[in-house]
């Protein structure tokens, strides 16, 4: 008697599924908010997964007791990749809770008489299941884009330290939904966690502080390129407590991702010269160690030094005071007597060259770079 009862059941739901359908769509345009912000495609997919679903449901039952197994979940291989990156697991569940909801308010007319318990109970189990089977699509989703996400973070970041940037950079940071600028690169030594940890870490703490980073292990070295920070130290505060012992350098805040080769040039030029300098602050920013890096033979910081020191003060009585200051241990007054002028003449000259170079001749680390920067523009007009 019970399985005659079932399989009237099974018969009466059989021709209720397209209203059952229709129903269940018409609930998810009132009810949903997500759903009616989805484009016509998109809601003629979620349509077919919920009809889809339907289907299962009632072909499942109508076996129910044939020692089926769980019930299937095939139905959610309906709809395509790009709408289980629109649709998330919550708008899911939002779905099934629909479709539980059209079928149990038709219980009494869809189960067949003595049948309303069966159904029920059923409807319950297979919507248990379906819960059950939806995460388990979505945590393979996200397992499969969190490592396509990791691929092409890595290219970008390796793109950017050898400097190869052409329109595979942008197609990859779009596929990422990199949208934020201004941008600036940060190098340092990574510590001993493993990489994979120490990148989500850090893209974690950026979406804390609402940020966008990029990270790349190289070997020793982090590399972290952070995106829509308000300031140097702001994009500091983030970052600098995943990196390892030992200095880090900031390069040049850049307006984009595609201008971020130069920074990254930059900070990796000062992070091999940061020995040079070794009570440098930490983090230190590249441009703070123009004189090492030229040192150490990077041509960005030697023309930067000769554009920025050499140039200004060349064919003006300036870069002669500047030299003999500097070769007479900063003297002011021997300075003065070399060059037979007051010493009142070389206090103003050493202020017009702080102001046209940006550094102070009396101060150590300025003198140095200073000095640095003459020699390099002399070496470069002979």
């Amino acid at each position: 008697m019970k399985a005659n009862v079932q399989e009237d059941t099974a018969r009466r739901l059989d021709r209720a599924m397209g209203s059952l359908g229709t129903a269940a769509m018409a609930r998810m345009e009132e009810q949903l908010a997500w759903y009616r912000a989805l484009s016509a495609e998109d809601r003629s997919w979620v349509g077919l997964v919920a009809q889809a679903g339907i289907a299962a449901f009632v072909e499942w039952f109508g076996h129910a007791g044939e020692g089926r197994p769980t019930p299937s979940i095939e139905f959610f291989g309906t709809a395509p990749r790009e709408l289980k990156r629109s649709v998330s697991l919550q708008q899911t569940v939002d779905l099934v809770r629909i479709v539980v909801e059209v079928v149990e308010a038709q219980v009494d007319e869809l189960a067949a008489p003595g049948g309303a318990d069966v159904l029920r109970h059923a409807m319950l189990r297979y919507t248990r299941d379906v819960a059950f089977a939806a995460a388990q699509v979505y945590a393979r989703e996200a397992e499969a884009r969190g490592s396509w996400d990791a691929r092409l973070e890595a290219l970008i970041v390796d793109a950017l330290v050898r400097g190869q940037v052409d329109d595979g950079l942008h197609s990859w940071a779009a596929a990422l939904g990199w949208t934020s600028a201004p941008v600036m690169v940060f190098a340092g030594h990574a510590p001993d966690d493993d990489p994979q940890s120490i990148i989500d870490g850090l893209r974690d703490k950026g979406r804390r502080v609402g940020h966008e980073l990029l990270a790349g292990v190289q070997g020793d070295r982090l590399i972290v390129i952070v995106g829509g920070a308000d300031s140097v130290k702001d994009a500091a505060r983030s970052v600098v407590p995943r990196f390892g012992p030992g200095p880090i350098v900031i390069g040049p805040e850049v307006p984009d991702l595609h201008a971020a080769a130069s920074s990254a040039r930059a900070a990796i030029a000062g992070l091999r010269a940061a020995a040079g300098w070794p009570d440098a602050p930490r983090p230190v920013l590249a441009e703070e160690l123009l004189a090492e890096r030229a040192l150490d033979g990077d041509e960005d910081a030697r023309a930067l030094l000769v554009e920025n020191v050499y140039k200004p003060l060349a064919g003006t009585p300036l870069l002669d005071t500047l030299a003999t200051y500097l070769e007479q241990g900063t003297s002011l007054e021997a300075t003065a007597r070399l060059l037979f002028v007051h010493p009142n003449t070389v206090r103003y000259r050493l202020k017009k060259i702080t102001e046209l170079t940006g550094y102070q001749p009396t101060e150590g680390r300025s003198a140095f770079t200073l000095q640095v920067g003459l020699i390099l523009g002399r070496l470069s007009v002979m």
